[in-house]
């Protein structure tokens, strides 16, 4: 077989192997037809025979031909009739003796016969194989009694085994054409198949499929895209290493229903969708990740759908700073122009030989400060925290929004990657609300249980009935002027403190705009 794989065509295998298989299956049911057609003759011999013999057994002129002084000559023509009708080889009766009363030889009439009579004489009745004087039969032996029940002789009647053999060869032609069809049909549907399944495998041998699929899986798995493939029954059927690691999977999930993979309002709600999108944002777990989806189709019928998706966290910091530097521009380039006064009052002071008013005004118009480490001086503790408010602290300040760290904050130990992440989304959208000339409040605390943030603002606020929603990925209540990476900082929030056993409540602050106040309690095992 192995030659045979590598000598010819995937076609011609296929095709050789299910003649072979048509051809053995319709032998050995040919040879099973066989037997049980054999047997089924015999068996309707043994059923004509055994009633020929009962018949003669009965018989009253054969019964009372046995109290006469000659027999044969009542018996013989009888049996004779009997044989003829039936179609048996013989008919043979004797008495007790097995001396014959008739036979298909008359002159072995008078004779004694040459098997064993002892059991139709116990009687008994025997149905079996046998050889006597005219060969090898199948017979059957019944003993024939008195009207009183004794048992005065032995009616046997019996066919060739040279009879039976022909009557068997009678019927072999109309079952060698039948098998001949089937094994015809059954070549000609080999052939169908192997057609069918050339075509579907566009005619490629089986060294070419398995050199495609491993082509396939290295590219699939070996790009720096995620990719996920589900079918029409909403099953996955492929996920490559990247996209296991984007969703942190540990075990291939090919063949489990994207419902028990894929995250609700994310990456199952836009498989499940109508229409093809690109470059949607979403969220899969805390990870920001960027996905397109397209239908695949085959031969014009839609299959299933193909999810593409990108890493896109850090992309997504880089745009929410981007936006705070263009927001910087704008505010600078306003404040510009007032920079460019206030030379003008120094430079007219000056010519005036008013040095001493020129100094009083820079002060004056200058006194705001700079921003130094004693901003966040209660946050020093952990030093990432510290340098987190000091930048946010000072992006605010370009924004012209006034920056308040409570000297009630208490940042006894670091608060982790997890406090850094809250507090940093929940301050860029504050500083957003407030815009310029509004105040954020900020106050964290830090200790052995957890940490608390507490943010506030002054701005507009959240109306009671969006609370519940405003965590959901994509939902923003802030204006469009900037759309980049909107509705994704509260939701991936929402995550953090989700996983952490936390919680988080909004309210209205005392700076009359929006409140969030946050609890991420210590993970269980993490040193105190």
């Amino acid at each position: 077989m192995r030659s045979m794989r590598r000598s010819y065509s995937l076609g011609v295998y296929l095709l050789a192997l299910q003649v072979i298989i048509v051809l053995v299956t319709t032998c050995t049911a040919g040879l099973l037809a066989a037997k049980l057609q054999s047997d089924r003759i015999r068996e309707a011999y043994k059923d004509r025979m055994l009633s020929v013999a009962e018949s003669v057994a009965r018989l009253p002129s054969v019964i009372d031909a046995f109290d006469t002084p000659h027999p044969a000559e009542t018996i013989q023509p009888l049996a004779e009739v009997l044989r003829k009708a039936s179609g048996v080889t013989y008919v043979v009766v004797t008495d007790r003796d097995g001396i014959r009363y008739a036979h298909p030889d008359p002159s072995r009439i008078g004779q004694k016969v040459s098997t064993d009579p002892s059991s139709p004489l116990s009687g008994q009745v025997f149905v079996g194989t046998e050889t006597g004087t005219l060969g090898t039969s199948l017979r059957a032996k019944v003993p024939i009694r008195a009207n009183d029940g004794t048992i005065i002789g032995i009616a046997s009647v019996g066919i060739l085994e040279t009879q039976l053999s022909s009557d068997f060869a009678d019927d072999l032609p109309e079952l060698i054409g039948w098998l001949a069809a089937a094994a015809l049909i059954g070549s000609l549907g080999a052939a169908l198949v192997t057609r069918t399944v050339r075509r579907r495998t566009f005619r490629l041998e089986p060294a070419e499929i398995g050199q495609l699929l491993e082509t396939r899986d290295a590219m699939l798995h070996g790009i720096r895209e995620g990719v996920v493939a589900v079918d029409d029954r909403e099953h996955l059927v492929l996920v490559n290493d990247e996209a296991m690691r984007l969703l942190d999977l540990h075990e291939d999930p090919t063949g489990r229903p994207a419902a028990q993979v894929l995250e609700r309002g994310g990456l199952l709600d836009l498989a499940r969708g109508a229409e093809d999108m690109a470059d949607r944002l979403v969220l899969a777990g805390e990870r920001v990740l960027v996905a397109n989806r397209m239908t695949a189709k085959s031969q014009g019928r839609p299959v299933g759908v193909v999810l593409t998706l990108r890493d896109r966290t850090e992309l997504h910091d880089a745009l929410r700073e981007l936006d705070g530097q263009r927001t910087i521009t704008e505010v600078l380039r306003t404040q510009a122009h007032e920079f460019s006064n206030h030379l003008h009052v120094i430079s007219g002071l000056l010519e005036l030989d008013r040095p001493a008013d020129a100094v009083r005004y820079i002060e004056r118009v200058g006194g705001a400060g700079s921003l130094s480490s004693a901003t966040v001086d209660g946050a020093m503790a952990d030093p990432e925290l510290a340098a987190l408010l000091l930048a946010k602290a000072g992006t605010a300040h370009e924004l012209g929004v006034t920056f308040r760290f409570s000297p009630e904050s208490s940042v006894t130990r670091e608060a982790g990657d997890d406090a850094l992440t809250v507090l940093g989304n929940l301050i860029d959208n504050a500083v957003d609300a407030a815009g310029a000339g509004g105040t954020v409040h900020v106050l964290v605390r830090s200790d052995g249980d957890g940490a608390r943030i507490l943010v506030e603002d002054d701005g507009p606020g959240i109306e009671e009935s969006q609370r519940g929603r405003i965590f959901t990925l994509g939902v923003t209540t802030k204006q469009p002027r900037r759309t980049h990476g909107r509705g994704i900082g509260l939701a991936l929030v929402s995550r953090v403190v989700t996983r952490r056993d936390g919680h988080v409540d909004i309210g209205e602050s005392e700076l009359g705009g929006a409140s969030f106040d946050v609890w991420l309690p210590t993970p269980v095992g993490a040193d105190a």
